[in-house]
């Protein structure tokens, strides 16, 4: 399957955990309804990622965790908040440079429509 195919699958399971439990609730709520939605619709899906830092050429293990890796291809971070901003594209960047991952999905489950909290992020490196 390609970034694309995983990623439309993902939004969908997405549109269902938010369809069953509207907003409000903590991330870790919906991380784990994702998680069970993602596996259900026969993705490979692992949680909290470790993502080492590597600074000068030495693996640091500094403890950054991807919320969601979707068939070792897609990175999903999971929000509930107010408004996505700046910080949270930065940090899902972060975590495609770390990890060499094509693409990335931020989703905010604070909205009234799901389809409002989604953004895609591309890593964007020479390497694609």
């Amino acid at each position: 399957m390609t970034e694309n195919e995983i990623s439309n699958t993902i939004i969908g399971c997405a549109i269902e955990v938010h369809r069953h439990l509207g907003p409000g609730l903590l991330e870790s709520a919906y991380q784990e309804c994702l998680f069970k939605e993602i596996l259900d619709n026969g993705l490979l899906v692992q949680k909290e990622v470790p993502r080492p830092i590597i600074y000068k050429d030495v693996k640091l293990d500094h403890g950054y965790r991807i919320d969601l890796l979707v068939e070792n291809k897609v990175v999903i971070e999971i929000k509930s908040v107010e408004a996505l901003n700046d910080i949270h594209t930065a940090q899902m960047l972060t975590y495609l440079k770390l990890g060499d991952y094509r693409l990335g999905l931020l989703l905010n489950f604070h909205v009234t429509l799901m389809k409002n909290g989604i953004k895609r992020i591309i890593n964007s490196s020479n390497n694609y």
